[in-house]
């Protein structure tokens, strides 16, 4: 993302064109993990203000900008989200959006929106919460309060904090060593961790279950066993 005068500011064109770029990754079977980053000072300093405060009731009913947001959550392919400087507000709720965050040790991390006489309306009420839990989310949202990046680790909300100078070659690492898995495992993988926050453990046991089976069936699973049998690298074609 590159709107570095607004710090990444989410309007309803920069949105639109993460939504289409993400999902001309997904297509393409070549690609096995993407990295979503902004710059350096921000991933993104929350939604365009100037265009929110122009909308209307009616007017952000109709154009359901927020509604591309849930065709991310539909993506097959793990998204890495590279986060340096603030990540607030609706960058907040995009970068929950992928499947997991490395973070910047400069990285500040919340929902500031109650300052402006709103709340969170991408999903931030609901993901903050089942990252951080009720005391911290009720913290962050009702009072706006911002968090860094080394109390978001231990709070579940990251998974890698790095020096300021690594952030995003640390992401693209991270990227990299999940691209190096077998495709298929991997996005049934994500599928089931996602079960995980969206259903009871009962279902989401079951399909765990059933897409470990799945995956037991494709020839990566065969190439990968057999490799370690063998002691060598395996070699995964997404079949």
């Amino acid at each position: 993302m590159n709107r570095p005068k607004q710090l990444n500011a989410l309007s309803g064109d920069l949105m639109g064109a993460v939504v289409g770029a993400l999902q001309e990754l997904d297509a393409d079977p070549e690609i096995r993990a993407i990295v979503l980053g902004g710059g350096e000072r921000a991933f993104a300093a929350g939604a365009d203000i100037t265009e929110l405060a122009a909308g209307t009731p009616v007017s952000l009913y109709e154009n359901r900008r927020i509604d591309e947001w849930d065709k991310i959550r539909g993506l097959r392919t793990p998204v890495v989200a590279a986060v340096s400087g603030f990540c607030l507000g609706g960058g907040c709720e995009l970068a929950m959006l992928c499947d997991l965050i490395v973070a910047s040790e400069t990285a500040k991390f919340g929902q500031p929106e109650i300052n402006l006489g709103v709340l969170p309306g991408a999903g931030g009420t609901q993901r903050l919460t089942r990252a951080v839990g009720k005391a911290i989310a009720m913290d962050m949202i009702l009072t706006g309060r911002m968090i860094g990046a080394r109390e978001a680790l231990g709070l579940g909300l990251v998974a890698r904090v790095v020096a300021k100078e690594a952030w995003l070659d640390e992401a693209k690492r991270v990227a990299g060593e999940i691209a190096a898995k077998g495709p298929i495992a991997v996005r049934l993988a994500k599928e089931a961790v996602d079960q995980a926050f969206e259903a009871p453990l009962s279902v989401g046991v079951e399909f765990e279950r059933r897409a470990f089976y799945l995956a037991r069936a494709s020839e990566d699973a065969t190439e990968g066993l057999t490799a370690f049998v063998e002691k060598r690298p395996p070699d995964f074609k997404g079949r």
